[in-house]
Parts: C-alpha cells; sequence; structure tokens
C-alpha cells in the first residue's frame, strides 16, 4: 500500500527546480552531501537489523528534536516499490537504501531542499540541492543543518583523518559536492569528449542524472568532487566552483558559436523535437529527455517567447516511470508507459 506521503509529497514542485538560480540556463542545481556515522555503533554494512533499528531510533529522536512539523519521514519497510522509485526519481534516495529490510528511513523537508538517509551506506547521509549555481550557499545551508544535528547525535571523528566512513573514498570531509550542468552546445559542436577528459584528469568525477552507473542522457551532466581526505570543506567548495565557472564559460562559447555559424541547424533540431513532444504518441524515456534537452536550449535562444524553463526542468523528473504511474495510475508495461509518456508531453506543450 502507498504511503500517504508521498501524495503529500507530489503536491509540490520541486524545490531546487522550481525557483531560479545563477547561470540557471546551464546550471540545474548545486548539492552537496555529508556522510556520517555514530560514534560507538558499527558501520551500517556490519549492522544486523536490531542494530540498525537502533541506530535509526537515535536519528529519528534527534530529527525530531529541532525540525519544523512538515518535514516528513518514510519508513523504507512500509513503502512499495513504486513509492521507492518516486524518491529515487526525485534525486532524494538511493537505491542502496531500499536495499535494507530493517532500520533505514529518509527525511526531507516538503520543498526537498534538505533531506536526510538513515542507513545507507552510512547512517547518515545529509543532502542540500539549491537550483542553479550556488555551492557556497548549499554549503552555509548543509553546515548549518549539520552542526544542528550533531549538538544531538555524537559522531564518529578522528582528529587525524577526520570523518570515518565505511568507504575510505569519503573520509575526511565526507563531502561530496556536485552540479548539475545542462551542456547541449558543447555536445551538438562536438567539443564535449574532450572537456570532460579535461575534467576527470583535474580528479574531478562526470556522471548522469541519476549520479553514479548512469549515462549522459538529456545533455545532462554531474560534475564532482572525487577526494575528500587532505582538503577542507571550503577548499573543495573553491576548487569545485572553479572547475564548475570554466564549462559554464565553454558552454556559452559553444552556443555563441553555433548560433553564429550553425544557426539553421539549431533552428532544426531544436524545431524537431518540439515537433516530437508535441504531437507524438509513443515516447520512450531516452527520446524523451533527449529531445526535452533540446527544447530547454531552445528556451534558454530566446525561441520559445511562453515557455516555462521550470516546467521543462521539471518534466525531467515527472516522465520517469514511477511519476507517470502516479500520474495516470496503473502501467501495465514499458509500452504502455510510452504512450503516457508521449500524452503527458502532448498536454503540458499543449497551451
Amino acid at each position: 500500500m502507498s504511503d500517504p506521503l508521498i501524495d503529500k509529497l507530489l503536491e509540490n514542485s520541486i524545490g531546487w527546480l522550481a525557483d531560479s538560480g545563477p547561470d540557471e540556463d546551464i546550471a540545474i542545481s548545486s548539492r552537496i552531501r555529508l556522510a556520517r556515522n555514530l560514534n560507538g555503533c558499527n558501520f551500517p554494512i556490519n549492522c544486523d537489523d536490531e542494530q540498525l533499528e537502533t541506530v535509526e531510533t537515535i536519528v529519528d529522536s534527534a530529527m525530531r528534536g529541532g525540525l519544523e512539523p512538515d518535514w516528513m519521514n518514510f519508513k523504507v519497510d512500509r513503502l512499495d516499490d513504486s513509492d521507492k522509485m518516486i524518491l529515487f526519481e526525485r534525486r532524494l534516495a538511493s537505491k542502496e537504501l531500499f536495499s535494507r529490510k530493517r532500520g533505514a528511513g529518509l527525511w526531507t523537508s516538503p520543498d526537498e531542499r534538505l533531506s536526510l538517509m538513515v542507513n545507507e551506506e552510512d547512517h547518515l547521509r545529509i543532502q542540500s540541492v539549491l537550483p542553479g549555481f550556488q555551492l557556497e550557499k548549499v554549503y552555509e545551508t548543509i553546515d548549518r543543518f549539520d552542526d544542528e544535528l550533531s549538538a544531538g547525535l555524537d559522531y564518529a571523528f578522528d582528529s587525524t583523518l577526520g570523518y570515518l566512513t565505511c568507504c575510505p573514498s569519503n573520509l575526511g570531509t565526507g563531502m561530496r559536492a556536485s552540479v548539475m550542468l545542462h551542456l547541449p552546445g558543447l555536445v551538438l559542436s562536438n567539443q564535449i569528449g574532450g572537456v570532460l577528459q579535461g575534467v576527470r584528469k583535474l580528479n574531478f568525477a562526470v556522471r548522469g542524472i541519476f549520479g553514479e552507473g548512469s549515462d549522459n542522457r538529456g545533455n545532462l551532466f554531474q560534475v564532482s568532487n572525487q577526494s575528500t581526505l587532505g582538503e577542507s570543506e571550503p577548499e573543495i567548495i573553491e576548487r569545485l566552483s572553479n572547475i564548475i565557472g570554466k564549462l559554464i564559460d565553454y558552454e556559452k562559447r559553444a552556443r555563441q558559436r553555433l548560433l553564429a555559424k550553425q544557426s539553421q541547424m539549431v533552428f532544426d533540431r531544436v524545431g524537431r523535437a518540439y515537433g516530437t513532444l508535441r504531437y507524438c504518441y509513443m515516447l520512450s524515456s531516452e527520446e524523451a529527455l533527449n529531445s526535452l534537452s533540446l527544447i530547454r536550449f531552445g528556451v534558454d535562444m530566446g525561441m520559445f517567447s511562453s515557455m516555462d524553463i521550470h516546467m521543462v526542468n521539471e518534466l525531467f523528473v515527472r516522465i520517469n516511470p514511477a511519476h507517470l504511474q502516479r500520474a495516470y495510475g496503473a502501467v501495465e508495461d514499458a509500452q504502455a508507459r510510452d504512450v503516457l509518456r508521449a500524452r503527458m508531453m502532448r498536454e503540458r506543450l499543449r497551451g
């Protein structure tokens, strides 16, 4: 049976997509995650169900101690598969969290800008995400929230190594910072391969919209730090901000060159994408993402006078299987989803 809180969540726009942010035409969102564990408790990988539930109780008590009453708390063992996928599609929870049968949970603010996974890879995975390119503001938000939590929780911390985490790659700050970028200009001008190769050489990771293991559909690229040990949080933010600023500049130049030298190609690609979404009757998720990317590019370039960029942003999420099923009812198979996805596009673009 579906958790009624899922319906409450779906009533709201996704906060980190609904509002404007700096460089929002290229930077869709900025996100920071912190990995934390409780002192004196086994890491989740070595916990039995009873120990996981003990950790969950401790964390839940700390969360209830200082939160606004409208925060939502989801218990993984009470969620059906559709509910879990909705939380995954909204980038609130990972599939690893859902592998736990007991003691796993998720807390989220109503606007989804702050959230906390309990007993994923680590006891706590704290997340803050804001629209556009504003890593420093995201860090201020999550640092304040982390301080509030630590007042009621005893974190596992070593004076030499920093925060102790299940995976050695997260030792130190325990921080993963990332920015989701929309880079159609670099893709259409065939520059993306060389640019991303340079980014990786500088020890940054590049992933798709759903993080590790996902591809770069929709010309969406998530760039994040790889090292967490030996640097402070501000140093990581500064280094990542510098590379993101350069990527945004590269993308802007690529767009300018395309419009100056290949404008008809750009108009054709955007026009064909609009025609596909406006008049199709079956639409795969891959084709939808790629077409939406071109529509968003057209909006950024001023080719659509009445289309809202935030509506396009939301569609990147709402075309996914679990959101489609919740919007239109039970879906029997992939082909039925393709039909409903096309219907959603026709309805949203009709105006």
